[in-house]
């Protein structure tokens, strides 16, 4: 009875591990397009709200969903006192510090840190340039993304199944 209980948790542990990993690479071309929408709102801000950037970053983390509204969210709060940081100090920690909570790889974190380095340091029409390449660049990594998720999605559900049915067999 014992052994089969055990053998039940092994199975049971490998295949959450598969479907986890399944699900990591399902949430990554959902975040990537959601972080695109959040830039295009931010172009939009800066090229016709004439928005202030902090408030600017606001505005677009009550309008985004977790992971992408807590990254926004500590831009944000980083560029008001009593920290004071530039734009790029702050969007570089938010980074930093949120990238943890999201299934996005380090292509689009470096797309993200390259952003960092040009946000408010230079007039509307360079900002937005630079937005709109970061978007460009966000695109191409989402359509990578998918190709990757339609390719190794389901063969990691399986490999959990199989991983554990493996495993039981091996031990007992």
């Amino acid at each position: 009875m014992v052994k089969l209980l055990g053998a039940v948790l092994v199975l049971l542990a490998a295949t959450l591990a598969g479907f986890m990993k399944a699900g990591q690479y399902a949430s990554r071309p959902h975040q990537i397009r959601r972080l695109i929408l959040a830039l295009k709102r931010l172009e939009t801000e800066i090229a016709y709200g004439f928005t202030p950037l902090p408030e600017a970053l606001q505005r677009i983390a009550l309008q985004s969903s977790e992971p992408i509204k807590g990254l926004f969210e500590e831009a944000a709060r980083g560029m008001i006192s009593p920290a004071n940081w530039t734009a790029q100090q702050s969007l570089h920690h938010a980074v930093q510090a949120g990238w943890k909570q999201t299934a996005m790889k380090a292509a689009e974190k470096e797309v993200l840190l390259q952003l960092a380095f040009t946000l408010g340091t230079s007039d509307r029409t360079n900002q937005l340039g630079h937005i709109a390449t970061a978007v460009r660049q966000l695109e191409s990594e989402e359509l990578a993304a998918r190709e990757e998720q339609a390719r190794y999605e389901k063969m990691s559900r399986s490999l959990g199944v199989l991983g554990g049915a493996f495993i039981v067999i091996l031990l007992y």
